[in-house]
């Protein structure tokens, strides 16, 4: 049975300040690890170890870490144990003599190779291990290296053993979208002698080649296994999960009180979205199909600042809009349309919110608002639009209802700290001609036949059912010029072109009917 941290036992040490052969931070200095790769051997009589064990996530306030490298190194002396860390352990952490400790923080007294991991490896492996497992058999390694070798240089860079239990981890395919933002799980298949994804769920030990590891953007990111295999899937690499032998944990739970477990949980949660967010992911997919949302909100700004030139900022990144944007985008348009239809205001899809449900049936994948066509006539039906010529309200449900500033027309965001919006543009009829008193320089943003508006039609768009013009493609071909429904182009081409070589055009997006 594993011993808490806080017990202290022969060849036992606290890793601290007072430390010899550690920085004045902690941190091991490389003459101390380099010594500790020169006894032994771990597979075919080598004379120095292939691996080096790394320990990277473990909570201050209760961990088994200690015991963890004992364990180790009790079945192979030789090997180079590393406890990674970001800042100082405090309570200091009890290592074995052979283990060491690296924080990750810089200190301005040292040189930068202190504080970095890649200095510190001198093997062809690395193993990563969580809190609380045991090395029962040096073969276990032995095992590890043998399935990676074998592999060669095909597409597994990654071997996997679980803990405790195969049941215990799910294998996983990971698609990652930078452009969209998003890393879709589902199912993994299975192998010859194992299952083979690109991810995994759950408690695993994984062994990586050194250089491999080094050459990801952030080897050391948290949640380790979640950056890992963002990292791993973006370069097409695929890991295999040993159906056994399972690596044994005498300690699982981690955690002794539901108080710590709920800290562990919180700096969890906390890691994971600064590490979406520093990914440039906004939404993960899992296999049971819910959603988790790493980006803006009703109660948070929007993921973009203010839009020049029509080129939103995303688009010099290579991506598209983000998807909680998007999301943020159709409910508003939902919600709007409701209010519309409600109140007996004729509306239809104008320029490019029209272009996107005959394209997509969606908002256009890296558009930032939408865009409805009223009638002028019918503003004084809607108790949101007929007081609004001055300042502007927020209703019951947190959206907020203004004239715009830059011009006559109105706009509804999608709450008073995010501007996503809605645009209407209040057109009216003269001699069988729809205009409007405000015009901007976009070339669609011109007079057309009220014609197109008798009558209306019914058009799927961002999950609902909305109203058209007749004929949109006449009509589209009139605002944009022939053929703009087959050949896509970002708004402002002069300054980011649609590389056309490289997209593909999303999915359908499901849609209901309004009640």
């Amino acid at each position: 049975m594993m011993e808490k941290r806080r017990m202290q036992g022969k060849g036992l040490k606290k890793v601290s300040l007072s430390v010899p052969g550690l920085g004045a931070a902690g941190v091991p200095v490389m003459g101390s690890l380099a010594g500790a790769n020169k006894v032994g051997g771990l597979v075919g009589g080598m004379r120095s170890p292939r691996l080096t064990v790394v320990l990277r996530e473990f909570e201050d306030f209760e961990n088994y870490v200690g015991d963890v490298a004992r364990s180790f190194l009790r079945q192979r002396p030789e090997l180079s144990f590393i406890v990674v860390a970001d800042t100082l352990p405090y309570p200091p952490l009890i290592l074995p003599e052979n283990a060491r400790l690296l924080v990750l923080s810089p200190s301005p007294e040292q040189p930068p190779q202190t504080h970095r991991l890649e200095f510190h490896v001198q093997t062809e492996y690395v193993l990563l291990v969580p809190d609380g497992v045991e090395l029962e058999h040096g073969r276990q390694l032995e095992r590890l290296i043998r399935e990676l070798e074998g592999e060669g240089g095909g597409p597994v860079r990654l071997v996997a053993a679980p803990v405790l239990t195969r049941a215990a981890v799910q294998c996983l395919h990971l698609k990652v979208s930078l452009k969209e933002w998003t890393a879709t799980y589902s199912p993994g298949a299975l192998g010859s002698s194992g299952s083979v994804c690109t991810a995994l769920h759950g408690d695993a030990v994984v062994l990586i080649r050194t250089e491999d590891l080094f050459n990801l953007s952030v080897p050391l990111a948290r949640p380790l296994l979640s950056a890992l295999f963002v990292q791993t899937a973006l370069r097409g690499w695929k890991v295999k999960l040993l159906e056994g032998p399972s690596f044994s944990a005498s300690h699982r739970p981690l955690f002794t009180s539901a108080h710590n477990q709920w800290k562990a949980d919180s700096h969890l949660k906390e890691a994971t979205n600064q590490l979406m967010r520093s990914f440039g992911l906004r939404h993960l997919v899992w296999p049971d199909g819910r959603d988790q949302w790493f980006g803006c909100s009703k109660e948070t700004a929007r993921c973009f600042g203010t839009v020049h030139d029509d080129t939103p900022e995303y688009l010099y990144l290579e991506r598209w809009t983000p998807p909680c944007c998007l999301r943020a985008l159709r409910e508003t348009t939902k919600y709007v349309i409701n209010i519309l239809e409600s109140s007996g205001v004729r509306y239809w899809l104008e320029g490019g919110s029209l272009l996107g449900a005959a394209r997509h049936q969606d908002i256009i994948p890296w558009d930032y608002d939408v865009d409805l066509g009223i009638y002028q006539e019918d503003v004084h039906n809607c108790e949101y639009l007929k007081n609004l010529d001055s300042g502007s309200l927020v209703d019951a449900n947190g959206y907020v209802w203004e004239q715009a500033v830059e011009g006559d027309f109105y706009r509804i965001q999608y709450s008073e700290a995010n501007h996503l919006h809605v645009d209407l543009w209040p057109f009216y009829s003269r001699n069988g001609i729809m205009t409007k008193d405000t015009w901007t320089e976009h070339k669609q943003d011109v007079e057309f036949p009220e014609h197109f508006l008798q009558p209306l039609v019914p058009m799927p768009f961002a999950g609902i059912t909305a109203y058209g013009p007749n004929n949109h493609r006449a009509f589209l071909e009139l605002k944009f010029g022939e053929g703009v429904i087959e050949n896509p182009q970002y708004p402002n081409p002069s300054k980011k072109k649609l590389d056309r070589t490289t997209t593909q055009p999303p999915p359908t997006f499901a849609h209901t009917t309004l009640a």
